[in-house]
């Protein structure tokens, strides 16, 4: 008696019905509507990663149009049309790999049998996986016999790339592009196939794989069957990350927290152990990044929007939210996906993945200048300027003079020399030669919203050849932007030798007259008020910023 041959995990459990179909529901309900409503097309385009299901739908979709019930939305799969699809024996279903039959030759003949009637079924369909594979002539070849192809024939195409399909291609086509499978789909799917394979398997070996497979359904399934062939009947999370060097569910969480938390030796540590383990470190980063990604939409609204992940991991990305903002996140995923590219070649990896991983804690760490303002905006507003008369003997508007001044202090903002070289850099790009004219100008006061650019008397002659409406409405244009308000342009000679231009913002709250600041002789900035250094650093609202933003008070000397 002749040994049954083994049939490996993802073809015994590829799916045989449009409710099978795991993930791609979009995709699904739109075929089978199309059939119950009999609104066929003649050419359909399934696009999508590696083993979501491009062909496995565009069998079941053959079966449904060909089985002795059909047109049907539920083929038997026990008639002869039926059988002979899912074994990839018929006469009448034709699947054509695209990469290995890509000539103009191949698809010629394609086309001289497109003629002929099916030889016993409903209609000839036409299955070519990877149809991206196909050569410029072979696309042209088959333009018009895709556009008007006789009544009994239908092309079902797949493929990972449809950017290289031409646009003649894929505008005669109905397009479904397949999404990667989520992660708790797969370890539902997992637990089916291992409960009817008879293996046990703990729920953080079954994250582990789903993780490994990035949404590729068929991928996890062959690496369930490779562990069942390495460990046998019971497989644990520690057996996942040994055969396939993932890292570890716990690291990974160890590590994401270290970072949230600003805690760089922790992480450094967790790196280490990783790397001495021989971990993959760019795949580690890609799971890092897509971790941040998970946690920034937790932060910016409900979990359950765009998220479909295990409950373990919706908790874990919960409780991380209530540690860090989607500002701070945002900055985090930009430092990390800034080394993604250069990992890739790096002699190092480990040292710059722990470059990577301090930026991002320092990122994390960073304060946006809009959130310093509405900070201090809130601190005022909850009554710490009310303690300022108290302490100082100041009345509360004077109080609030001193606060406003010192805030323009305290906060760090774009001066004018910063926005005039940004906005003069511009004007280089758009007219070099009114770039050169420029070079000595310099920026000397602001009056109200009016930007005063000064120029030294040895180059006087040279305003007439910049001051156009041309230049003043760039030069304006991108002023304002630096400064982020309004201004206008005024040139005037300056007088005297050049002097540093004075640092304003459009942002900081501005001192009022009663209160300027000025350079006091010890060096450092006071108010009218005539604030000295150990005041300021006893100074109720100054307190308070340095302590929300884990501020010094650091001596400037000019």
């Amino acid at each position: 008696m002749a040994q049954q041959q083994y049939q490996v995990l993802a073809r015994k459990w590829r799916p045989q019905q449009f409710d099978e179909v795991v993930g791609q529901d979009h995709v699904a309900t739109t075929l089978k509507n199309a059939i119950e409503q009999q609104r066929l097309a003649h050419a359909y385009l399934f696009v999508g990663p590696r083993g979501t299901g491009k062909t496995s739908i565009a069998r079941i979709f053959a079966k449904a149009l060909n089985c002795v019930k059909g047109p049907t939305v539920k083929p038997c799969n026990k008639c002869d049309n039926c059988r002979e699809i899912a074994e990839g024996r018929s006469l009448d279903v034709l699947e054509i790999d695209g990469a290995s039959n890509n000539g103009v030759e191949q698809v010629r003949e394609l086309r001289d049998t497109v003629r002929y009637a099916p030889a016993h079924s409903k209609f000839k369909i036409y299955i070519i996986d990877e149809v991206h594979m196909l050569s410029t002539q072979a696309f042209n070849a088959l333009l018009k016999t895709l556009e008007e192809p006789p009544p009994h024939v239908k092309f079902l195409f797949a493929t990972t790339e449809p950017q290289k399909v031409l646009p003649t291609i894929l505008s005669r086509c109905q397009r479904f592009d397949l999404r990667r499978i989520p992660a708790n789909l797969i370890v539902k799917r997992l637990q089916a196939v291992a409960k009817d394979e008879k293996v046990k398997i703990d729920g953080a070996a079954l994250l582990a794989i789903a993780r490994g497979a990035e949404g590729g359904l068929r991928d996890a399934e062959s690496a369930l069957d490779q562990l069942i062939a390495f460990c046998g009947d019971e497989i644990a999370e520690k057996d996942v990350l040994a055969v396939f060097g993932l890292v570890a569910h716990k690291q990974l969480t160890t590590l994401t927290n270290a970072i949230i938390d600003g805690e760089t030796n922790a992480a450094l540590k967790v790196l280490k152990e990783l790397d001495e383990a021989g971990k993959d470190l760019q795949r580690l980063l890609a799971e890092l990044l897509d971790h941040f990604r998970n946690l920034l939409v937790v932060t910016l609204g409900p979990t359950d929007v765009g998220l479909e992940l295990p409950e373990t991991e919706l908790d874990l990305l919960r409780a991380q939210a209530q540690r860090i903002d989607s500002d701070a996140v945002l900055r985090v995923i930009d430092a990390l996906a800034a080394t993604e590219g250069k990992l890739r070649y790096a002699l190092s990896k480990r040292i710059l993945f722990e470059i990577a991983v301090v930026k991002a804690i320092k990122a994390r760490e960073a304060v946006s200048l809009d959130a310093l303002l509405k900070k201090l905006n809130e601190l005022k507003g909850a009554g710490v300027v009310a303690a300022v008369p108290a302490a100082t003997g100041l009345t509360p508007s004077r109080a609030r003079s001193v606060s406003a001044a010192e805030t323009a202090v305290a906060t760090t903002l774009v001066s004018l020399s910063d926005a005039w070289a940004y906005a003069v850099e511009h004007l280089g790009k758009v007219t070099p030669l009114a770039k050169t004219y420029l070079v000595g100008a310099r920026p000397l006061r602001m009056q109200g919203d009016v930007v005063v650019i000064g120029f030294d008397p040895e180059f006087a002659e040279r305003r007439e050849f910049v001051d156009n409406a041309r230049n003043r409405e760039l030069l304006q244009s991108k002023l304002s932007e630096k400064l982020r308000m309004s201004v206008s342009l005024k040139f005037e000679i300056a007088e005297g030798a050049a002097e540093p231009p004075s640092t304003h913002s459009a942002s900081a709250p501005k001192a009022p007259a009663a209160a300027p600041l000025k350079p006091a002789a010890n060096g450092f900035a006071t108010t009218g008020a005539g604030k000295n250094l150990e005041e300021f650093r006893n100074d109720p609202l100054i307190k308070k910023a340095l302590e929300v933003f884990k501020g010094t008070i650091v001596e400037v000397r000019k």
